[in-house]
C-alpha cells in the first residue's frame, strides 16, 4: 500500500508541477482540496491567497512554458504516515527559486493538496 500511495502522491504532484508550468487551471485545481490555502514568503513579503484567488492569479500571467522556460521543477521529498503526506518540492519559475511545502491528506482514496506552504530563496 506505501508503494502505492506513493505513486498516487508522485501524480498529484506531477499534475500540480504541470498545472503550474502550463498554465492548466483545470489541471492545477483538481490538486487542491476545497478549503486549501496558501501562504509564502517573497523576497521578506507575505503572499496569502485562498485557492480561487492564487488559481486567478495563475490564470492572469503567462506561464512558464509560454517564456521558454525550461521545466526543472522537482519533487525534494515525500513522507506518507497513514492518510496525511508531506511534500517538499523545489520550484524554480519565472525568475524566483521557489521552494513549496505541501500538506496532503488522502480522502475518499483521492490525495488532495490542501495547504501550501512556500519562499522563495535567492
Amino acid at each position: 500500500m506505501y508503494k502505492e500511495n506513493i505513486r498516487q502522491v508522485e501524480n498529484l504532484i506531477t499534475n500540480y508541477f504541470e498545472g503550474i508550468f502550463y498554465g492548466d487551471i483545470d489541471k492545477l485545481e483538481k490538486c487542491f482540496h476545497k478549503n486549501v490555502y496558501i501562504y509564502g514568503d517573497i523576497k521578506g513579503l507575505d503572499y496569502e491567497k485562498s485557492a480561487k484567488e492564487y488559481l486567478e492569479g495563475v490564470a492572469n500571467r503567462k506561464s512558464p512554458k509560454d517564456l521558454d522556460e525550461i521545466f526543472k521543477m522537482k519533487i525534494i521529498g515525500i513522507d506518507i504516515m497513514g492518510k496525511v503526506a508531506m511534500v517538499k518540492l523545489h520550484v524554480p519559475m519565472l525568475g524566483y527559486n521557489y521552494y513549496d511545502y505541501l500538506s496532503l491528506v488522502k480522502i475518499k482514496e483521492e490525495w488532495k493538496i490542501t495547504n501550501k506552504i512556500f519562499t522563495h530563496i535567492e
